[in-house]
């Protein structure tokens, strides 16, 4: 059974790469989700659940990506939000 909280635990640490993202609210219930909003503008919010399958889905159930590439599936995030991408390292 796959570890759902720390597959979030790990998307969360993606997400703080990108300056203009902001975590807000995580949540250990049932299901365990994460809330995530674009520091600029309010409107522009999203909750994240990670599936037992391992793909990362939002409240509206779009795939943003799986725990095989998390680091793109905060990226694809970022992009829904309008935030500005990561720099390149």
């Amino acid at each position: 059974m796959l570890d759902t909280l720390s597959c979030l635990e790990r998307f969360i640490t993606a997400i703080r790469v990108h300056a203009d993202l902001s975590v807000r609210r995580v949540s250990f219930g049932d299901p365990a989700y994460v809330y995530v909003r674009n520091r600029f503008n309010d409107t522009l919010a999203e909750t994240v659940t990670c599936a037992q399958d391992g793909g990362f889905i939002t409240s509206w159930g779009y795939r943003l990506g799986t725990i095989d590439d998390i680091e793109a599936a905060a990226a694809q995030l970022a992009f829904l939000l309008a935030a500005t991408p990561a720099p390149r390292v």
